[in-house]
């Protein structure tokens, strides 16, 4: 049926809204008005007061954890899911601090709020709640126990724009929340990225970061007058506040933003429709149909079969090939990272096997694609060669 993980994700009006940029006779490429007003535009609609776009959600995750850095200079532990992108845990090892892992709820794929409590101790400093797939990981019992406890949250919503907890949408809950705009995300500026705050000292820290560290590019007057005070030998223009990066992104990056975030929440409406359609067809005795789906906006068909078989995951892996439907083994990230080799010396020899949960999803688990121009005679024809696989 030849059915790829997404398609038609980058429409003809997208394209003109850049070409009509760069017809001008002088265009600005990087770091212009419209990279500002995404910046905005982005804020308003997931109901935060800063965003700072950068050049992909892996970025936004390095930045983030840099800014924690900044915070506990003398590093600590960070609660991070062994499900997940590598950025996730590579970020909290590239800053200095200790990763430690929950296993997931299988009805949402996020880190089990309860595995989570258990693992915080008095050197925890964070909690990297990545939102798998579309579906939410909050829990009112974890940012109670949180808040209580003074540890920050930190939203990783690569995969899940637009879902919501308790009608609020996911990445305006935490300290700091990440999103990433790849070309297979719900929007797309290709490649790139988006970190948000509510905090104003946090987003100044973020710009500064962003561009290699340099104050100006806090665009605060006051934090600019006060470095100046400080390092009166230094050209202003050039005051380095931290060794940092550059992963800002572009215009053209910028302009693709703004018109895809136009249909965003029509396109997430779609998805949510055809992920009712795909649970509501596939065999509920082979493949686990109980997934939480209050607030979630759907990345992916996750395919997770009831029981262990491996025999059934071979013949299931062989009806995808020859009916030509591309899909990824482990959903996310490719299943438990702590199998990974960057792994090794980081935790204990077979510490992937404390996460029960997560095996299960790493050797039966899939993800096929979803998106918004998915018919529902193709989702038909998908769950009728899954069922008789």
């Amino acid at each position: 049926m030849n059915l790829p993980l997404m398609r038609n994700n980058i429409h003809r009006e997208d394209l003109d809204k850049v070409i009509e940029h760069l017809q001008q006779d002088d265009p600005i490429l990087t770091q212009g008005k419209n990279v500002l007003a995404l910046e905005k535009e982005w804020s308003e609609w997931l109901g935060v007061k800063y965003s700072v776009f950068v050049n992909s959600g892996s970025s936004a995750n390095l930045l983030t954890l840099a800014t924690l850095k900044i915070l506990y200079p003398e590093g600590g532990e960070v609660i991070v899911s062994p499900l997940g992108w590598v950025s996730d845990i590579a970020s909290v090892l590239q800053n200095g601090f200790k990763p430690v892992f929950a296993d997931i709820n299988p009805k949402t794929l996020a880190m089990s709020t309860d595995e989570i409590i258990n693992k915080i101790t008095d050197k925890t400093r964070a909690v990297i709640l990545t939102h798998i797939q579309g579906f939410n990981g909050l829990t009112d019992k974890l940012l109670d126990t949180l808040s209580n406890n003074n540890i920050l949250l930190i939203e990783d919503v690569c995969e899940s724009h637009g879902a919501t907890h308790n009608r609020k949408r996911l990445g305006s809950y935490g300290w700091i929340s990440n999103f990433s705009f790849y070309y297979a995300h719900h929007m797309t500026t290709i490649e790139g990225g988006m970190i948000c705050t509510n905090d104003e000292d946090i987003y100044l820290k973020l710009r500064m970061l962003r561009s290699h560290g340099m104050v100006r590019e806090a665009k605060n007057s006051e934090l600019q007058a006060q470095y100046q005070k400080n390092f009166p030998e230094l050209n202003p223009d050039f005051i380095f506040a931290y060794p940092a990066y550059n992963v800002r992104n572009t215009e053209i990056g910028a302009i693709l933003g703004r018109s895809q975030l136009k249909r965003l929440d029509s396109d997430i409406e779609t998805r949510t429709r055809n992920l009712n359609q795909f649970l509501s067809e596939i065999d509920p005795v082979k493949f686990r149909t109980d997934f939480i789906l209050d607030g979630s906006s759907n990345y992916a068909f996750n395919l997770i079969l009831k029981n262990k078989d491996d025999d059934f995951v071979i013949r299931l892996m062989r009806a995808m090939d020859n009916a030509g439907i591309e899909y990824r083994r482990g959903s996310a990230g490719g299943g438990n990272q702590l199998r990974q080799p960057y792994m090794n010396g980081i935790v204990p020899t077979n510490h992937h096997l404390e996460f029960p949960e997560l095996e299960h999803v790493h050797f039966y688990g899939f993800y096929i694609g979803n998106f918004p121009d998915l018919k529902p005679d193709e989702i038909t024809n998908l769950c009728k060669i899954l069922n008789e696989a």
